[in-house]
């Protein structure tokens, strides 16, 4: 059986975005083991959206998996995809933006994205490893690298262009400059991290939410069980009959934004599609709304006495 999607039109370019997404990050990072099978079984369930970057090392088994999906007809023709990745920071150069997303091109064997994110508002030497070392953070040139996102448009590379974990401060100094503004904006959300300024003022600007690690990260470098060990999520879910995972996405969803998920268990990957059936409560979602608040991703790797961000607050600019 293959579930049915929605999906709500991004901004003012017309495109549409599915409201749930199939992430393909693993840690460690590259840990790509049988991708290809599951996308091919996530293509089979009805999934659309999928998600990768750069840095996760999964382009390559996605895109043998989409060449798989529609030799076998899984899918009509490409443009029932919506295939999303992301410029790694050390490629956040004006001049290295084109060949880095030429390719991840390459690896997914495409020829446009339908979006292409920046993922971090941050810039390493282009030599920089993952992890970075101090004399690798250099000073983040927003509106020059911007200026190379948008001629990924302009070339017909990437349908839509956004940004990753900026803060309302960041994207209104983007805004501000940007001839072709960011669709979207994907960060870090879920009941125990509601993001509700950057929501509300996303939607003041015309900038898409999506949202990344909505039960909370587990599995990463900084990920947690605070959502999923959450007492009022758990009562919710047992009253409900659903898991967490379905409360938490149906929460996301009603908050009008879209969710990268990822799970590569089989049964879990058709349990999180069943979300759009049934609705939460009034009450229910007040109860959500009051669960006490703490960031999860604190990207301590990118905060430095000698780099452009001292601390969490100047990097998040006190938005914590």
């Amino acid at each position: 059986m293959a579930y049915n999607i929605p999906q709500l039109s991004m901004g003012s370019n017309g495109k549409s975005i599915p409201l749930l997404g199939f992430g393909t990050a693993e840690y460690p990072l590259g840990n790509t083991k049988n991708l290809k099978e599951i996308v091919l079984r996530a293509i089979e369930l009805g999934y659309r959206h999928f998600d990768t970057a750069a840095v996760y090392q999964s382009e390559k088994p996605l895109g043998e998996a989409i060449a798989e999906a529609l030799k076998l007809g899984l899918v009509k023709s490409r443009d029932n995809l919506f295939i999303t990745s992301k410029l790694w920071c050390n490629d956040a150069h004006r001049e290295r933006v084109i060949p880095a997303l030429r390719n991840s091109l390459r690896n997914l064997q495409l020829e446009y994205l339908d979006l292409y994110l920046l993922h971090w508002p941050m810039t390493l030497r282009p030599e920089a490893e993952i992890l970075p070392k101090e004399e690798d953070l250099l000073p983040f040139e927003m509106e020059s690298v911007w200026e190379g996102m948008e001629e990924c448009v302009k070339l017909g590379l990437a349908k839509c262009i956004g940004v990753c974990n900026f803060s309302c401060k960041k994207l209104d100094k983007l805004l501000a400059t940007a001839k072709i503004p960011p669709a979207v904006d994907q960060v870090e959300m879920n009941p125990v991290w509601q993001q509700k300024k950057l929501r509300e003022f996303c939607m003041e600007k015309g900038v898409h939410v999506s949202a990344y690690s909505p039960l909370g990260g587990r599995g990463t470098a900084w990920g947690s069980n605070r959502v999923m060990d959450c007492e009022v999520l758990h009562q919710i879910a047992t009253a409900r009959g659903k898991t967490i995972a379905q409360v938490c996405l149906r929460w996301a969803y009603e908050q009008g934004v879209s969710v990268i998920m990822k799970s590569f268990n089989h049964e879990r990957m058709e349990q999180n599609l069943r979300i759009f059936d049934w609705s939460l409560s009034p009450e229910e979602l007040q109860k959500i709304s009051q669960i006490p608040q703490v960031r999860g991703c604190t990207l301590l790797g990118f905060i430095s006495d000698k780099g452009p961000y001292k601390s969490i607050e100047e990097f998040w600019d006190c938005e914590i």
